[in-house]
């Protein structure tokens, strides 16, 4: 076992994590989104989730939405950046397989770009 106890590294948690089934995938996606908001900060959050699952600003509010977010709670900081309640956080998971052909696969990418945040969380 490797320093998170799941992996060694995150090419072997990526072989371990293509072996889970949707739902296994999908509870962990929203389990490191939340652990991590707290930890972190939702803007961490938010700004991991456009980068590993290859959104643009406008994409990440149709996912949001798709996923059964609220339009209305979707906002902006005083820096402009992009910002929805950290409750809401897990209508991404939803939204992105919902919007996106390869969301199994944007989700995983999200999870291994916080592989070492486990170790934490």
């Amino acid at each position: 076992m490797g320093a998170t106890g799941l992996a060694a590294d995150p090419q072997e948690y990526r072989r371990r994590l293509a072996e889970q089934d949707d739902e296994q995938i999908d509870a962990w996606a929203e389990e490191m989104m939340r652990d991590l908001s707290v930890r972190a900060g939702v803007r961490r959050v938010v700004s991991g989730f456009l980068g590993a699952a290859r959104l643009d600003e406008r994409s990440f509010e149709r996912v949001f939405a798709a996923g059964g977010g609220a339009i209305a709670t979707l906002g902006r900081t005083g820096r402009a950046e992009l910002m929805v309640p950290a409750v809401a956080l897990h209508h991404l998971v939803a939204g992105i397989r919902r919007e996106t052909p390869d969301g199994r696969a944007r989700l995983i990418d999200y999870l291994v770009d916080n592989f070492h945040e486990i170790v934490f969380v």
